[in-house]
């Protein structure tokens, strides 16, 4: 194309000069061409854009110069001392900017942090909301308009609105007009809140509320009311409510409300056919009437209550050992029982007085019954400081009278302090005994002759004493508390082969619930006799304890033999007294039969001396006739072969008989017998020969024992079911040493210088009076003499039996 455009422009002459040139420099000329025409254009083009740039940096420059007019004119504008903005970035977590600034007066910090603080200046309630305005708009686009308070009291007005890529929340500082107009706003807005909160604290109250109109008809319910008086809001809107108080309540209310605009009434009335105990409260405005009612039935029934338990609580309280006192938040006294009164003495007029603590240890301590202090101040302010406490106090006090009080102070929860005071002296006096006797038990246990082990109810030992270890001859360490019986069972078999140990540990660790107490004997394989009882305790434990018996076992044997021997012997010599009386027998009858027959004269005239020579022999015939027929009787009686002929007895007769039987007796010593039977029987069943023989045996001791010209009385009288034959002497009495064996076979037990017999006179009484089944008692006593009573029994039988 280039070469064309030559061709084009040039004459022939170029032509031919052209058409002489070659391949090569017409490609070089047409690239010298196209540059040269690409260079053109360019320039060109250059040249144009230049202009257009030239326009275009001209425009950009107005439109620098209009926009930086403009944020000055803005900033200006936000700098102003009337206003402050936050601005947040929409996109990210960015830095707030704080642009602006409020006046002084109105409260806010220049300091961003301080500012951004909004509780720190602005009141608590207005700094709530307004971060919470924020946190909406930037969380949730949710733009606001409020108005807050600073913490003097100037109201500032807020405004958070959102921009394409910004969040910004301005304060504005109002003027006095548009403060007013905020103000009341604001006042408004907390009108509106206020009545808001009322309403729905109306409606979700418990309490029967409502509102009537200044002509008394109810304008609003709520569902309490509604509810109680069984009204349905929903279903009768457009009828009118159901009145929950009666006309009598409805006119009194109006006669008060003539008075003042406050009242509050209680009042009974029927309510779904209960009756119920009101409390109304009405206020009256000009707008209308408002009113509540409470309930107080249920409250009325525990106030009642409440004193029912207190007075029977009080009531408890006084009959309580323990002295209790109760004081009021104002450290009055307000209860006391009559422990209190009794432990520290004080009059009833002092306690009625509602006496303070503090009066009342000062008057404690004036009278003398708390010990003196060396700081009576500040021990005073301790005890009193169980007002202020939360937990229970504790204080001891010993008395100068040598008591121990144990001091609770225990704080009420309306305050006050209920005072408890326990007399601890004997308790601990009685704690003292106890651990000096567990002390003086453990002392006797350690020192024991006799071996002692208590077990538990798991058969572990509880309590054991060397001498227990000593007689089995264990270790010490199985005495060990905590050792099982069975371990002691396996030592003691391997020491002494069969032992009771399997007996005890049955015992121990069985389940008989009669837990008998158990008793034996072990010999063990040193020849050492054990004797043991295995005793119950309680709380399911048992005890064991040992005794050494080799010794005493060895002497029992030893007297036993003896007892054997002296038995045998005593045998031998009954035996061979009662052989010789049966001897002697016939020759003393032969010898008294002759002895009668020479007094009388047949063998020829004696003389004075042959006379009381005779007599003489008679005499100790008799006596020696008399001793060997008891010998004889006692010997009858004890071979079992003595049989009673019992009969009709006429008592008078018996006495006179006896009487008469042994005057020969006292008239020997210038004895008196007085006989007495004015109450006794006409007659007793008896055998009449044993029973004169007693009655002459009981006058014949009397009359060796009495002093010489003294009375013996017999007396007979009728006791219950029985006679009773007494004699009695004037003599020196019984020796108590002779009056253990009084009755025993020869055992005389006469003085110097008393006659005295065989000693088997009383022998005799008492076998013959046991045969009549009957019993013998004796009293006796310095210069009081002696009286011997025989007691037998209205219906002795016959039967032959031996006496002991």
């Amino acid at each position: 194309m280039a070469t064309l455009m030559l061709l084009c422009i040039t004459g022939p002459s170029e032509a031919a000069v052209l058409a002489n040139l070659s391949t090569a420099n017409v490609i070089m000329t047409s690239v010298l061409a196209g540059v040269l025409g690409a260079a053109f254009l360019l320039t060109f083009w250059m040249i144009r854009e230049r202009t257009r740039s030239d326009a275009l940096n001209e425009e950009l420059r107005n439109r620098v110069s209009d926009l930086s007019a403009a944020l000055q004119r803005n900033e200006s504008l936000l700098n102003l001392k009337d206003q402050r903005l936050i601005v947040w970035p929409r996109q990210g977590e960015g830095r707030a900017e704080l642009v602006g600034d409020l006046p002084a007066a109105c409260g806010a910090p220049h300091d961003r942090s301080a500012f951004m603080a909004f509780g720190r200046w602005l009141t608590g309630r207005t700094a709530a909301e307004l971060e919470s305005a924020i946190i909406a708009l930037r969380d949730q686009g949710e733009p606001f308009d409020t108005i807050v308070a600073s913490r003097n009291g100037t109201l500032i007005e807020v405004i958070g609105r959102l921009t394409p890529h910004h969040s910004i929340v301005r304060f504005l500082s109002v003027s006095a007009m548009r403060a007013e107009h905020v103000a009341l706003k604001a006042e408004h807005e907390e009108i509106r809140k206020d009545l808001h909160l009322l309403q729905e604290l109306a409606e979700a109250a418990p309490l029967p509320m409502w509102i009537r109109e200044t002509d008394g008809t109810l304008s609003y319910i709520n569902p309490a009311y509604a509810g109680l008086t069984g009204f349905d809001r929903d279903q009768s809107a457009g009828d009118p409510p159901v009145e929950l108080l009666d006309t009598a309540a409805r006119e009194m209310l109006n006669r008060r409300h003539g008075e003042e605009a406050r009242i509050r009434q209680e009042t009974s009335m029927v309510i779904a056919g209960d009756k119920r105990r009101l409390d109304i409260t009405s206020v009256q405005t000009a707008e209308g009437r408002a009113g509540m009612v409470i309930d107080r039935t249920e409250t009325a029934g525990l106030r009642d209550e409440l004193e029912r338990m207190a007075q029977s609580h009080a009531l408890t309280l006084d009959r309580l050992n323990t002295a209790i006192a109760i004081f009021d938040r104002d450290e009055k006294l307000r209860f006391y029982n009559q422990a209190f009164q009794s432990l520290f003495g004080l009059d009833t007029p002092f306690l009625e007085s509602v006496p303070s603590n503090t009066l009342l240890l000062d008057r404690l301590r004036q009278e003398r019954i708390l010990s003196e202090q060396p700081e009576w101040r500040r021990w005073k302010d301790n005890v009193l400081s169980a007002y202020r406490a939360i937990e229970s106090q504790e204080h001891w006090w010993h008395l100068p009278d040598g008591r121990t009080i144990r001091v609770i102070a225990n704080p009420q929860p309306n305050g006050g302090v209920t005072w408890i005071f326990e007399n601890l002296t004997e308790q601990m006096a009685l704690q003292s005994r106890y651990t000096q006797a567990l002390r003086v038990q453990g002392e006797t246990l350690e020192n024991l002759a006799e071996g002692v082990v208590v077990f538990g109810p798991d058969g572990k030992i509880r309590l054991a004493n060397p001498a227990f270890a000593s007689l089995w001859s264990l270790p010490d360490d199985l005495i060990n508390e905590g050792v099982h019986i069975s371990a002691v069972r396996a030592a003691a078999a391997a020491q002494h082969g069969e032992t009771p140990w399997a007996d005890l540990l049955a015992l121990v660790t069985g389940f008989d619930e009669s837990r008998a107490t158990l008793q034996g004997t072990t010999e063990l394989s040193d020849g050492t006799i054990l004797a043991w009882t295995a005793a119950p305790l309680p709380a399911g434990q048992f005890m064991v304890t040992f005794v050494d018996q080799t010794d005493s076992l060895r002497v029992a044997r030893a007297l036993k033999d003896k007892n054997e021997a002296l038995q045998r012997a005593d045998q031998l010599k009954n035996d061979f007294v009662q052989h010789v009386s049966y001897e002697l027998r016939s020759p003393l009858t032969n010898i008294i039969g002759f002895t009668d027959l020479i007094a009388t004269g047949m063998a020829g005239p004696l003389t004075p001396t042959q006379d009381e020579y005779i007599e003489h022999i008679s005499t100790s015939s008799a006596t020696l006739l008399t001793i060997v027929n008891d010998i004889l009787d006692l010997a009858t009686v004890d071979a079992g072969m003595m049989q009673l002929e019992i009969e009709e007895v006429d008592v008078a007769n018996l006495l006179e008989q006896s009487e008469i039987a042994i005057r020969p007796r006292l008239e020997e010593d210038a004895l008196t017998l007085v006989l007495s039977n004015e109450n006794a029987p006409d007659q007793i069943n008896a055998d009449p020969e044993r029973m004169r023989q007693v009655l002459h045996n009981l006058l014949s001791n009397a009359a060796d024992h009495a002093p010489e010209g003294s009375t013996i009385s017999l007396t007979c009288r009728q006791a219950s079911g029985a006679v009773e034959f007494s004699v009695h002497d004037d003599g020196p009495g019984v020796d108590p040493a002779v009056l253990a064996n009084i009755f025993k076979r020869f055992q005389t037990g006469s003085r110097a210088g008393q006659k005295h017999g065989a000693g088997l006179g009383l022998a005799i009484v008492k076998s013959l009076v046991e045969l009549h089944e009957g019993e013998v008692t004796v009293e006796t006593g310095p210069d009081e003499g002696t009286t011997v009573t025989c007691r037998i029994p209205f219906s002795a039988n016959g039967m032959t039996h031996a006496a002991e």
